[in-house]
């Protein structure tokens, strides 16, 4: 007997409760897919029959239907439940009402089967996934209307996690290892990958190191013991070709796998005992419930702490069930046809639980272009407040000075350097505050370049701020800068204009007493161009007129500092130059730097010495150890860099104090060896490079956080240990710290004892090439999306879906950003994108 009572009565809650899909645990579906299973093992009725029938074809995919199939799907099925209640008469093929085609849902009769778990030697099929409606604007925009008509009210993503049905205070305590704290959060973790156990063989059919999935009964069960004490299962499957085994490590495991059990296995086939096939440890769920782990394209996520793969997707299964489907679709309709994307809700499912590759990569480019199109509205925003709030000064600084200026300069400058000066000078003549980033390799030239902006603004009676991240690099500005301002003062340009440039330095080792001395001069206008690290925010530095705000490496200051220094000019806004010495690929550096314009310097001043590049194998290590104890014998002096370790930054620096020790002790013993990691206060990392920097030591030993920037003229040589572990980029930022003088220099690449066939590529392309800008391309290509620049450090929103690689669907981003935000500026009219917005940049700040 079917109990179609239950059914009416679940349906009905349904109904009462607006087609929520919340009123049965996990969802409406899964109680269908329960229930037809019961159903046809209870002896129905041909009536009975047709009605399992039109339940398994109208609701088994019940969570993914739009809302008005589902009304027609629960009116139709409890209008036929009625008839069979009543007795009335039998049920035809025309009962009830057909699918909606708003649900471009393919009939499910083709892929729900008829079960009948009595005849355990019959073929037996599993429910497969859950086809998935298809959404496409360019042919549906209609349909995308219609459900955001009559979408129901938009969930609070920001409502804890604990609030989600089946997560106690102990899990939730867990899931902040990854940072979900809330339904949002988990709505938004996406897998890093997809396992494909999506199609089935017969165990016949299986190949060795294969990743297959097998349908099949559980005929037998044996537990054994190891002499160590370890458990080992091995569980006999079959189905109508053949038998194999699959072994487990832990009965605890395999609790539910009882012999006559229908099971779906899915994992890598190996080799057993006689050549025949097992699994190992494979996933497996009984087959009469909605396939999660196996059987399908099974989402993996990162996982931290004690928290494990399957109970993890679990929870995102059921919170993307019951909440997905509510998201606020926030992108207008218009964007949505012109570029082909899909809904948002469809998106963030199909994501997680897709039912083909096709599928994931379509949803993934939705959701990529969500990324980059935000991201691109916040850039906009922050330049449209930067520069509109309030104006700046105009420079015009006259032909005469600068040609004095240039013929002051001990050499000639490069053509990008021209053009990069002539941009800079353009842009300060306006009254809208410049925002310029100067991209320029490893000794390319920047300071110059930053200097004669410098020299425009102090020429009309303003001031100029050069903010650099460490001790070390701010007194090397000012040293370069008072070289080169002393030798203009001495032209007949600066004289004739009485223009004698006035500098101060602010730093950590600058004494409390003459700090206050500089502040008063600051504050006077006494100094022309202040110097130093972040002691220039401090809250006793005043300024009299400041003009220009340049910050060297600017991706090292946080988003506080940046602001408060720009908040020194008081009435108006300075203007902004920023510079960077590492090179960006133009895709990476539209995200980091969308809202700022671009300057990129690659033609190397004339004279510098290319530095040589080789590839040292393990067993050449004493040949690399004496040729470094040949450049110190003729006076230079050597980095040694040691590799990197992932785990922890802890490990790391024990792992460079033990290499400095070893090298030290057997390797150098005659010579002064000074250790740097990322383990020691600033202050003493300042002081070291400072000592290496007056050659009181032969050779530094350093971690990865060796300095940007550093200039040490006397260094001729550097030794990466562990070279393939780094990415080009980093690789190429470790050998620009020698090189800085005219003498050769080199770098020498030690790989560790297992160099894979990418980290052998990644070493020959540098030996190659001495070019920042190539080199960043090849790695950004080399290394995947997110991983070639940390984003968080910049101020920009992480990625989680978008790849920097994804530079075609970035261009399209930024053009619909750009002309949304030329029509509404201020995103009134689009309230849902303007919160997202919000919401995304809430602790990012700007990125002046």
């Amino acid at each position: 007997m079917v109990d179609v009572e239950k059914l009416t009565k679940v349906l009905k809650l349904e109904a009462q409760d607006g087609y929520q899909n919340r009123k049965v645990m996990r969802g409406l579906e899964t109680f269908i897919t329960n229930w037809v299973t019961l159903s046809l093992k209870n002896n129905p009725t041909p009536t009975e029959s047709r009605l399992i029938e039109m339940v398994a074809d109208r609701l088994t995919d019940y969570g993914m239907l739009l809302p008005t199939a589902r009304v027609q799907a629960v009116q139709a099925v409890l209008e036929a439940s009625a008839f069979v209640l009543k007795g009335d008469r039998e049920l035809g093929p025309g009962d009830g009402v057909k699918p909606s085609p708003n649900s471009s849902q393919p009939s499910a009769v083709s892929r729900q089967p008829t079960v009948n778990s009595a005849t355990q030697n019959s073929e037996f099929k599993p429910n497969p996934p859950a086809s998935l409606p298809e959404i496409n604007p360019t042919t549906q925009n209609s349909k995308l209307k219609t459900q955001h008509s009559i979408q129901s009210s938009p969930i609070d993503l920001s409502a804890p996690i604990i609030s989600v049905k089946g997560v106690g205070e102990a899990y939730a305590r867990l899931l902040e290892f990854i940072e979900v704290r809330t339904i949002g959060d988990a709505l938004y973790y996406f897998p890093f990958r997809h396992e494909d156990f999506s199609s089935f063989h017969k165990i016949t059919e299986l190949l060795w190191g294969r990743v297959e999935s097998v349908l099949a009964q559980v005929v037998d069960k044996t537990v054994t013991r190891t002499r160590n004490g370890k458990e080992i299962v091995e569980i006999m499957l079959s189905d109508e070709t053949g038998q194999m085994r699959a072994i487990f490590f832990n009965s605890k495991m395999v609790y539910s796998l009882k012999p006559g059990a229908q099971v779906v296995m899915s994992g890598r086939v190996e080799r057993y005992q006689n050549n025949s096939i097992c699994f190992k440890a494979p996933q497996f769920e009984l087959a009469d419930h909605e396939l999660l782990h196996t059987g399908r394209l099974v989402p993996v996520y990162h996982l931290a702490g004690p928290l494990k793969q399957q109970a993890l997707r679990r929870l995102i299964k059921s919170v993307v069930d019951r909440y997905a489907e509510s998201l606020p679709e926030h992108l207008p309709a218009d964007i949505l046809q012109r570029n082909s994307l899909d809904g948002l809700a469809y998106s963030v499912k199909n994501l997680h639980f897709p039912p083909d590759i096709a599928t994931k990569e379509r949803v993934r480019r939705r959701l990529a272009f969500d990324e980059f199109f935000l991201i691109q509205l916040g850039v906009l925003s922050k330049r449209h407040e930067w520069q509109d709030e309030r104006p700046s000064i105009p420079f015009r600084p006259d032909p005469g000075l600068l040609d004095g200026w240039y013929k002051s300069l001990p050499f000639e400058l490069t053509d990008d350097q021209r053009g990069s000066v002539y941009s800079i000078l353009s842009d300060i003549s306006h009254e809208k505050p410049m925002r310029r980033l100067v991209q320029g390799d490893v000794g390319s030239g920047k300071t110059v370049v930053a200097a004669t902006a410098l020299l425009a603004v102090m020429a009309q009676g303003y001031q100029g701020v050069m903010m650099a991240p460490t001790q070390i690099l701010a007194e090397q500005h000012f040293k370069g800068l008072s070289r080169i301002f002393a030798k203009f003062a001495e032209s007949e340009s600066a004289q004739v204009r009485q223009l004698v440039p006035r500098l101060a330095l602010l730093s950590g080792s600058v004494k409390k007493k003459d700090k206050e001395a500089t502040y008063a001069k600051i504050l006077a206008g006494e100094v022309d161009i202040v110097i130093g690290t972040t002691a220039i925010i401090q809250e006793g530095v005043e300024f009299n007129k400041l003009g220009l705000v340049i910050t060297d490496e600017q991706h090292r200051f946080g988003v506080v500092q940046r602001s408060t220094l720009r908040d020194k000019a008081n009435i108006t806004n300075p203007h902004v130059l920023t510079m960077t010495a590492t090179p960006i690929p133009r895709s990476l550096s539209l995200t980091i730097y969308g809202d700022l314009d671009i300057s990129v310097i690659k033609t190397m001043p004339p004279g510098r010495k290319p530095i040589k590049t080789k590839m040292v194998h393990p067993d050449e290590r004493d040949k690399a150890y004496d040729f470094i104890r040949k450049q110190i014998a003729k006076g230079y002096q050597a980095f040694v860099i040691c590799p990197l370790v992932e785990e922890s930054e802890k490990i790391e620096a024990k792992a460079a104090i033990d290499e400095h020790a070893r090298l030290q002790a057997d390797i150098f013993p005659d010579l002064k060896l000074a250790l740097l990691h990322g383990r020691m206060k600033p202050s003493e990392k300042d002081q070291i490079m400072l000592a290496f920097r007056d050659k009181q030591h032969d050779i530094l030993v350093a971690t990865s956080v060796i300095e940007v920037g550093i200039d040490i003229p006397n260094a001729t040589i550097i030794l990466i240990e562990g070279a393939d572990r780094f990415g080009l980029a980093q690789l190429h930022q470790f050998r620009g710290r020698v090189g800085r003088g005219d003498a050769q220099s080199y770098c020498l690449l030690l790989p560790g004892d297992e160099l894979s066939e990418a980290g052998q590529q990644r070493l020959q392309i540098i030996e190659q090439s001495n070019d920042g800008f190539y080199l960043a391309e090849q790695d950004l290509k080399m290394r995947g999306p997110g991983e070639f620049f940390g984003t968080r450090q910049s101020g920009v929103p992480d990625l989680r879906v978008a790849g920097l690689g994804d530079t075609d669907l970035l261009e399209l981003a930024r053009t619909e950003a750009s002309q949304l935000f030329a029509r509404d500026p201020d995103l009134l009219g689009y309230p849902l994108i303007a919160k997202k917005v919000s919401q995304l940049w809430s602790t990012e700040g700007d990125l002046s």
